[in-house]
Protein backbone atom coordinates (compact mmCIF):
# COMPACT_ATOMS: atom_id res chain seq x y z
CA UNK A 1 0.00 0.00 0.00
CA UNK A 2 1.20 3.47 -0.91
CA UNK A 3 1.77 5.02 2.33
CA UNK A 4 0.54 8.30 0.57
CA UNK A 5 -2.63 6.89 -0.45
CA UNK A 6 -4.97 7.16 2.28
CA UNK A 7 -5.84 9.36 4.85
CA UNK A 8 -2.85 12.15 3.58
CA UNK A 9 -3.46 12.16 0.68
CA UNK A 10 -5.10 10.53 -3.33
CA UNK A 11 -6.79 8.33 -2.23
CA UNK A 12 -6.22 4.37 -3.68
CA UNK A 13 -9.63 2.52 -4.44
CA UNK A 14 -8.01 -0.36 -5.44
CA UNK A 15 -6.99 -0.88 -2.21
CA UNK A 16 -7.92 -4.19 0.15
CA UNK A 17 -6.50 -4.12 2.84
CA UNK A 18 -8.04 -4.19 6.13
CA UNK A 19 -8.75 -1.06 8.74
CA UNK A 20 -8.81 -1.37 12.40
CA UNK A 21 -10.75 1.01 14.57
CA UNK A 22 -8.91 0.91 17.82
CA UNK A 23 -12.25 2.74 19.88
CA UNK A 24 -13.51 3.60 23.27
CA UNK A 25 -14.87 0.92 25.09
CA UNK A 26 -17.87 2.58 27.16
CA UNK A 27 -20.72 0.94 25.84
CA UNK A 28 -22.08 3.62 24.75
CA UNK A 29 -19.12 5.00 23.06
CA UNK A 30 -18.82 1.61 21.43
CA UNK A 31 -22.17 1.66 19.62
CA UNK A 32 -21.15 5.20 18.58
CA UNK A 33 -18.34 3.58 16.65
CA UNK A 34 -20.23 2.28 14.08
CA UNK A 35 -21.10 5.49 12.92
CA UNK A 36 -17.02 5.44 12.32
CA UNK A 37 -17.65 2.31 10.40
CA UNK A 38 -20.13 3.25 8.32
CA UNK A 39 -17.86 6.21 7.16
CA UNK A 40 -14.85 4.00 6.33
CA UNK A 41 -17.32 1.61 4.70
CA UNK A 42 -18.94 4.55 2.56
CA UNK A 43 -14.93 5.65 1.79
CA UNK A 44 -13.41 2.11 1.16
CA UNK A 45 -16.46 -0.44 0.03
CA UNK A 46 -13.80 -3.16 -0.36
CA UNK A 47 -11.59 -2.82 2.84
CA UNK A 48 -12.70 -4.80 5.50
CA UNK A 49 -13.09 -2.81 8.65
CA UNK A 50 -12.08 -4.66 12.51
CA UNK A 51 -12.82 -3.16 16.26
CA UNK A 52 -10.85 -3.47 18.90
CA UNK A 53 -12.86 -4.75 22.14
CA UNK A 54 -13.23 -5.64 25.28
CA UNK A 55 -14.90 -8.92 26.37
CA UNK A 56 -17.84 -6.66 28.07
CA UNK A 57 -18.26 -5.02 24.46
CA UNK A 58 -17.74 -8.12 22.16
CA UNK A 59 -21.69 -8.83 21.79
CA UNK A 60 -22.07 -5.62 20.12
CA UNK A 61 -19.64 -6.50 17.19
CA UNK A 62 -22.06 -9.11 16.11
CA UNK A 63 -25.04 -7.20 15.24
CA UNK A 64 -22.98 -4.45 13.58
CA UNK A 65 -23.56 -4.16 9.80
CA UNK A 66 -20.23 -3.62 8.02
CA UNK A 67 -17.74 -5.04 10.82
CA UNK A 68 -15.86 -8.17 9.59
CA UNK A 69 -14.61 -9.00 13.45
CA UNK A 70 -14.34 -8.02 16.74
CA UNK A 71 -10.70 -8.50 18.14
CA UNK A 72 -11.52 -8.95 21.58
CA UNK A 73 -8.26 -8.12 24.06
CA UNK A 74 -8.66 -6.71 27.73
CA UNK A 75 -6.28 -4.42 28.61
CA UNK A 76 -6.05 -2.81 32.36
CA UNK A 77 -7.08 0.51 32.77
CA UNK A 78 -4.84 1.72 35.30
CA UNK A 79 -1.47 0.10 34.03
CA UNK A 80 0.56 -0.09 30.94
CA UNK A 81 0.27 -4.31 30.94
CA UNK A 82 3.68 -4.57 28.45
CA UNK A 83 2.64 -8.36 28.73
CA UNK A 84 -1.09 -7.66 27.23
CA UNK A 85 0.33 -5.28 24.78
CA UNK A 86 2.92 -7.25 23.17
CA UNK A 87 0.23 -10.02 22.64
CA UNK A 88 -2.03 -7.60 21.40
CA UNK A 89 0.84 -6.10 19.04
CA UNK A 90 1.41 -9.78 17.87
CA UNK A 91 -2.28 -10.21 17.08
CA UNK A 92 -2.15 -7.25 14.71
CA UNK A 93 0.35 -8.01 12.72
CA UNK A 94 -0.68 -11.46 11.97
CA UNK A 95 -3.71 -9.72 10.45
CA UNK A 96 -1.85 -7.12 8.19
CA UNK A 97 -3.87 -4.31 8.63
CA UNK A 98 -3.01 -1.04 6.43
CA UNK A 99 -4.76 1.41 8.75
CA UNK A 100 -5.47 2.20 12.13
CA UNK A 101 -7.91 4.91 13.73
CA UNK A 102 -6.84 5.39 17.17
CA UNK A 103 -9.54 7.14 18.49
CA UNK A 104 -8.71 7.93 22.43
CA UNK A 105 -6.45 10.37 22.72
CA UNK A 106 -4.27 7.95 25.46
CA UNK A 107 -0.96 7.07 24.71
CA UNK A 108 -1.33 3.08 25.91
CA UNK A 109 -4.11 3.02 22.88
CA UNK A 110 -1.75 4.02 20.16
CA UNK A 111 1.06 1.45 21.37
CA UNK A 112 0.14 -1.63 19.90
CA UNK A 113 -0.76 -0.94 16.94
CA UNK A 114 2.72 1.07 16.57
CA UNK A 115 4.29 -2.27 18.20
CA UNK A 116 2.83 -4.19 15.06
CA UNK A 117 3.92 -1.78 12.43
CA UNK A 118 0.82 -0.85 10.71
CA UNK A 119 1.81 1.45 8.15
CA UNK A 120 -0.78 4.40 8.84
CA UNK A 121 -1.69 4.96 12.65
CA UNK A 122 -4.23 7.87 12.59
CA UNK A 123 -5.12 9.89 15.47
CA UNK A 124 -5.65 13.10 17.34
CA UNK A 125 -2.80 14.79 18.55
CA UNK A 126 -2.40 13.91 22.39
CA UNK A 127 -0.48 12.38 25.35
CA UNK A 128 2.86 12.43 23.78
CA UNK A 129 1.77 10.00 21.03
CA UNK A 130 5.05 11.63 19.04
CA UNK A 131 6.41 8.03 17.44
CA UNK A 132 3.06 5.94 18.03
CA UNK A 133 1.07 7.43 15.65
CA UNK A 134 2.22 8.75 11.65
CA UNK A 135 -0.81 10.78 10.62
CA UNK A 136 -1.58 13.53 12.85
CA UNK A 137 -4.72 15.30 13.19
CA UNK A 138 -4.77 18.64 14.42
CA UNK A 139 -8.47 20.67 15.76
CA UNK A 140 -10.01 18.41 17.92
CA UNK A 141 -11.27 20.87 20.56
CA UNK A 142 -12.89 22.53 18.14
CA UNK A 143 -15.21 19.81 16.97
CA UNK A 144 -18.43 20.13 18.73
CA UNK A 145 -19.46 16.78 19.69
CA UNK A 146 -18.06 13.07 20.70
CA UNK A 147 -19.31 11.80 17.58
CA UNK A 148 -17.34 14.74 15.64
CA UNK A 149 -14.10 13.87 16.90
CA UNK A 150 -13.98 10.07 16.17
CA UNK A 151 -15.89 10.45 12.65
CA UNK A 152 -13.81 13.31 11.49
CA UNK A 153 -10.73 10.48 12.24
CA UNK A 154 -12.36 8.22 9.33
CA UNK A 155 -12.85 11.01 6.60
CA UNK A 156 -9.82 12.86 4.42
CA UNK A 157 -7.49 15.06 6.38
CA UNK A 158 -9.17 18.81 6.84
CA UNK A 159 -12.55 17.48 4.71
CA UNK A 160 -15.55 19.37 6.57
CA UNK A 161 -17.88 17.43 8.47
CA UNK A 162 -21.11 16.87 6.75
CA UNK A 163 -24.63 17.95 7.67
CA UNK A 164 -25.55 14.38 9.21
CA UNK A 165 -23.42 11.64 9.81
CA UNK A 166 -24.76 8.14 9.27
CA UNK A 167 -26.16 6.63 12.30
CA UNK A 168 -25.02 3.84 14.45
CA UNK A 169 -26.92 0.12 13.42
CA UNK A 170 -27.41 -2.64 15.50
CA UNK A 171 -29.59 -5.86 13.65
CA UNK A 172 -30.56 -8.68 15.18
CA UNK A 173 -32.55 -11.10 13.24
CA UNK A 174 -36.03 -11.76 14.37
CA UNK A 175 -35.86 -15.45 15.34
CA UNK A 176 -33.31 -14.77 17.74
CA UNK A 177 -35.40 -12.55 19.46
CA UNK A 178 -37.87 -15.29 19.45
CA UNK A 179 -35.96 -17.81 21.03
CA UNK A 180 -34.73 -15.23 23.96
CA UNK A 181 -38.46 -14.55 24.30
CA UNK A 182 -39.09 -17.98 24.40
CA UNK A 183 -35.91 -18.77 26.84
CA UNK A 184 -36.77 -16.63 29.29
CA UNK A 185 -40.59 -17.58 29.49
CA UNK A 186 -41.54 -13.90 28.00
CA UNK A 187 -44.80 -12.91 26.22
CA UNK A 188 -44.62 -11.93 22.75
CA UNK A 189 -46.41 -8.89 23.95
CA UNK A 190 -44.69 -5.13 24.05
CA UNK A 191 -43.25 -4.77 26.72
CA UNK A 192 -41.61 -1.41 28.20
CA UNK A 193 -37.89 -1.47 28.90
CA UNK A 194 -36.42 0.22 31.52
CA UNK A 195 -32.81 1.68 31.65
CA UNK A 196 -32.24 2.68 36.07
CA UNK A 197 -28.20 2.48 35.48
CA UNK A 198 -25.47 5.11 34.10
CA UNK A 199 -22.01 5.69 35.01
CA UNK A 200 -22.23 8.46 37.29
CA UNK A 201 -25.16 8.37 39.88
CA UNK A 202 -26.48 12.46 38.95
CA UNK A 203 -27.73 10.80 35.36
CA UNK A 204 -30.05 8.26 37.40
CA UNK A 205 -33.59 8.85 37.17
CA UNK A 206 -34.86 7.63 40.55
CA UNK A 207 -38.18 7.21 40.12
CA UNK A 208 -38.32 4.13 38.25
CA UNK A 209 -40.20 2.02 40.97
CA UNK A 210 -43.04 4.41 40.90
CA UNK A 211 -43.00 4.22 36.92
CA UNK A 212 -42.93 0.48 36.87
CA UNK A 213 -46.36 0.97 39.05
CA UNK A 214 -48.05 2.77 37.01
CA UNK A 215 -47.27 1.09 33.71
CA UNK A 216 -48.20 -2.37 35.54
CA UNK A 217 -51.09 -1.01 36.82
CA UNK A 218 -51.96 -0.14 32.50
CA UNK A 219 -51.73 -3.62 32.00
CA UNK A 220 -48.32 -3.33 30.27
CA UNK A 221 -45.31 -5.85 30.92
CA UNK A 222 -42.12 -4.06 32.15
CA UNK A 223 -38.49 -5.57 32.24
CA UNK A 224 -35.55 -4.07 34.12
CA UNK A 225 -32.69 -4.07 32.22
CA UNK A 226 -28.45 -3.77 33.27
CA UNK A 227 -25.74 -5.16 34.30
CA UNK A 228 -24.51 -6.57 37.78
CA UNK A 229 -24.13 -2.90 39.40
CA UNK A 230 -27.88 -2.52 38.49
CA UNK A 231 -29.22 -6.04 40.36
CA UNK A 232 -30.32 -3.70 43.65
CA UNK A 233 -32.59 -1.10 41.44
CA UNK A 234 -33.95 -3.84 39.53
CA UNK A 235 -35.00 -5.79 43.15
CA UNK A 236 -36.28 -2.37 44.26
CA UNK A 237 -38.55 -2.08 41.14
CA UNK A 238 -40.11 -5.50 41.06
CA UNK A 239 -40.40 -5.13 45.00
CA UNK A 240 -42.51 -2.03 43.87
CA UNK A 241 -44.48 -3.17 40.48
CA UNK A 242 -45.22 -6.71 41.59
CA UNK A 243 -45.37 -9.57 39.18
CA UNK A 244 -45.32 -8.04 36.07
CA UNK A 245 -41.86 -6.56 36.84
CA UNK A 246 -39.31 -8.64 35.43
CA UNK A 247 -35.52 -8.56 36.32
CA UNK A 248 -33.34 -9.23 33.23
CA UNK A 249 -30.13 -7.99 34.61
CA UNK A 250 -27.16 -10.01 34.47
CA UNK A 251 -23.58 -10.10 33.00
CA UNK A 252 -23.77 -11.16 29.76
CA UNK A 253 -24.25 -7.62 27.52
CA UNK A 254 -25.91 -9.51 24.51
CA UNK A 255 -29.20 -10.47 27.11
CA UNK A 256 -29.34 -6.58 27.37
CA UNK A 257 -29.20 -6.19 23.41
CA UNK A 258 -32.20 -8.94 22.87
CA UNK A 259 -34.23 -7.68 25.22
CA UNK A 260 -33.91 -4.15 24.25
CA UNK A 261 -34.66 -5.71 20.32
CA UNK A 262 -37.26 -7.26 21.99
CA UNK A 263 -39.07 -4.18 23.79
CA UNK A 264 -41.90 -1.89 22.63
CA UNK A 265 -40.60 0.89 24.21
CA UNK A 266 -36.91 1.59 25.80
CA UNK A 267 -36.74 3.78 28.75
CA UNK A 268 -33.46 5.14 29.92
CA UNK A 269 -31.16 7.51 31.62
CA UNK A 270 -28.31 8.95 29.86
CA UNK A 271 -26.29 5.54 29.55
CA UNK A 272 -25.29 2.82 27.26
CA UNK A 273 -28.24 0.85 26.82
CA UNK A 274 -29.99 4.22 25.83
CA UNK A 275 -27.75 4.19 22.40
CA UNK A 276 -28.15 0.22 22.28
CA UNK A 277 -31.90 0.99 22.12
CA UNK A 278 -31.51 3.29 19.56
CA UNK A 279 -29.76 2.01 17.17
CA UNK A 280 -31.93 -1.19 17.13
CA UNK A 281 -34.94 1.20 16.30
CA UNK A 282 -36.65 0.44 19.08
CA UNK A 283 -38.60 3.59 20.63
CA UNK A 284 -36.64 5.14 22.73
CA UNK A 285 -37.07 7.30 25.92
CA UNK A 286 -33.59 9.31 27.16
CA UNK A 287 -34.32 11.25 30.14
CA UNK A 288 -31.65 13.87 30.82
CA UNK A 289 -30.56 15.93 33.50
CA UNK A 290 -27.01 16.96 33.93
CA UNK A 291 -26.12 16.06 30.59
CA UNK A 292 -26.95 17.80 27.45
CA UNK A 293 -29.14 16.01 24.78
CA UNK A 294 -27.24 17.65 22.33
CA UNK A 295 -24.19 16.46 23.21
CA UNK A 296 -24.91 12.95 24.03
CA UNK A 297 -28.50 11.59 22.49
CA UNK A 298 -28.10 8.90 20.28
CA UNK A 299 -27.16 10.14 16.54
CA UNK A 300 -30.45 7.84 15.54
CA UNK A 301 -33.04 10.38 16.98
CA UNK A 302 -35.04 9.57 20.83
CA UNK A 303 -39.18 9.14 20.61
CA UNK A 304 -38.71 11.13 23.24
CA UNK A 305 -36.00 13.60 24.95
CA UNK A 306 -37.10 13.79 28.33
CA UNK A 307 -35.99 16.70 30.72
CA UNK A 308 -36.93 18.75 33.44
CA UNK A 309 -39.25 21.83 32.51
CA UNK A 310 -40.24 23.37 35.63
CA UNK A 311 -37.69 25.92 36.12
CA UNK A 312 -34.61 26.69 34.16
CA UNK A 313 -31.94 25.66 36.16
CA UNK A 314 -28.67 27.57 35.94
CA UNK A 315 -26.58 24.87 36.48
CA UNK A 316 -27.81 22.78 33.98
CA UNK A 317 -25.71 20.95 31.70
CA UNK A 318 -23.12 20.45 34.78
CA UNK A 319 -21.78 16.97 32.90
CA UNK A 320 -20.81 16.14 36.52
CA UNK A 321 -21.34 12.20 37.55
CA UNK A 322 -22.58 13.82 41.27
CA UNK A 323 -25.04 16.61 41.81
CA UNK A 324 -23.39 19.12 44.24
CA UNK A 325 -25.68 22.12 43.94
CA UNK A 326 -29.74 22.14 43.76
CA UNK A 327 -30.30 18.46 45.32
CA UNK A 328 -30.66 16.72 42.28
CA UNK A 329 -33.82 19.10 40.61
CA UNK A 330 -32.86 18.34 36.96
CA UNK A 331 -33.77 14.75 37.88
CA UNK A 332 -36.29 14.83 40.84
CA UNK A 333 -39.00 17.02 38.69
CA UNK A 334 -38.97 14.71 36.39
CA UNK A 335 -42.34 12.78 37.57
CA UNK A 336 -43.16 9.44 37.01
CA UNK A 337 -46.44 9.67 36.17
CA UNK A 338 -45.02 12.47 32.82
CA UNK A 339 -42.77 9.52 31.83
CA UNK A 340 -45.48 6.82 32.34
CA UNK A 341 -47.67 9.37 29.58
CA UNK A 342 -45.36 9.62 27.37
CA UNK A 343 -44.38 5.98 27.26
CA UNK A 344 -47.65 5.30 26.51
CA UNK A 345 -48.12 7.92 23.72
CA UNK A 346 -44.92 6.27 22.18
CA UNK A 347 -46.33 2.86 22.52
CA UNK A 348 -49.59 4.23 21.02
CA UNK A 349 -47.73 6.06 17.92
CA UNK A 350 -45.20 3.39 16.81
CA UNK A 351 -47.37 0.27 17.08
CA UNK A 352 -50.89 1.47 16.67
CA UNK A 353 -51.89 0.49 20.04
CA UNK A 354 -55.02 3.03 21.18
CA UNK A 355 -56.16 1.22 23.79
CA UNK A 356 -52.80 1.42 25.94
Amino acid sequence: MNSDSQFGGNEDRSDTSPILIVPYMWIGDFVRNHTVVRVLKERWPNRPVDLLTTSLCAPLVDYMPGVRAGLVWDLPRSRLAVGRQLGLARLLRERNYGTALVLPRTWKAAIAPALAGIPERVGFVGEFRFGLLNRWRWGEKKLPRFIDKNAALAQPDGAPLPPEWPVPQLRVPADEIARWRQANGLSAGAAVALAPGSVGVSKRWTYYPEAARLLVERGLEVWVVGGPAEKGLAQEIVAAGGPGVRDLTGNDLRNGVLAMAAAGVAISNDSGLMHIAAALDTPTMGIFGPTSPYLWAPLNGLAATVVQTKSVLACQPCQSTICKMNDHRCMRDIAASEVVEIARDVLARTQGRANV
